[in-house]
């Protein structure tokens, strides 16, 4: 693997509801947290809380600002460094440009899913694809995953995180941890 310029999304809209309708989804703080100290841990560059529902980015900024400003950053350290890895964006677009304009270099989007698609990559393939001239950003869905729409516009597609059983129906938290794990230890 090269050097770690890859970024997360946690996608709020466009994502699915359990219908297949395109909605725009609520907040989980715990996956704020859970997944800042993820992304802590494996070096990611930053993690963008992807949402245009200004309700949303009202209580995003407000964990956030609790955990690295407040009290919970001055009583919990670790947990601070990890939370300052987050902004708030209201597009996937907004979140490329901000990489982009940041490393001044092209921006390579990749999807994830739990359902198979065609061209999928493994997450051992896709870290051994890396090239220091581009950065990745890795497009996590919330509710019940990423639209069709939103995957078929990413550069690239990451296989399903998938056990020993039929069941499959991780929270985005632990898919997160599971791939990052995949992408690093290689």
């Amino acid at each position: 693997m090269l050097e770690n310029d890859i970024y997360l999304a946690l996608i709020h809209s466009p994502v699915v509801n359990k219908k297949g309708e395109t909605i725009a989804s609520a907040l989980t703080t715990i996956d704020m947290h859970d997944i800042a100290r993820a992304g802590k841990t494996f070096g990611v560059k930053g993690i963008f809380i992807v949402t245009p529902l200004e309700d949303q980015k009202v209580l995003a900024n407000e964990v956030i600002d609790h955990w690295i400003r407040g009290a919970g950053g001055r009583i919990n350290p670790s947990r601070r460094q990890a939370l300052e890895l987050l902004s708030i964006v209201s597009s996937f677009g907004e979140a490329k440009q901000k990489i982009a304009g940041k490393n001044k270099k092209p921006v390579i989007s990749v999807a994830t899913s739990a359902a198979d698609h065609k061209g999928s990559v493994s997450a051992e393939a896709f870290s051994n694809k890396l090239e220091n001239k581009f950065s990745y950003v890795i497009a996590f869905g919330t509710a019940w995953g990423l639209s069709d729409n939103f995957i078929k516009h990413c550069d690239m597609i990451l296989e399903p995180v998938k056990g020993n059983t039929g069941y499959n129906h991780l929270s985005v938290r632990s898919a997160v941890s599971i791939l990052l794990d995949r992408i690093f230890r290689v």
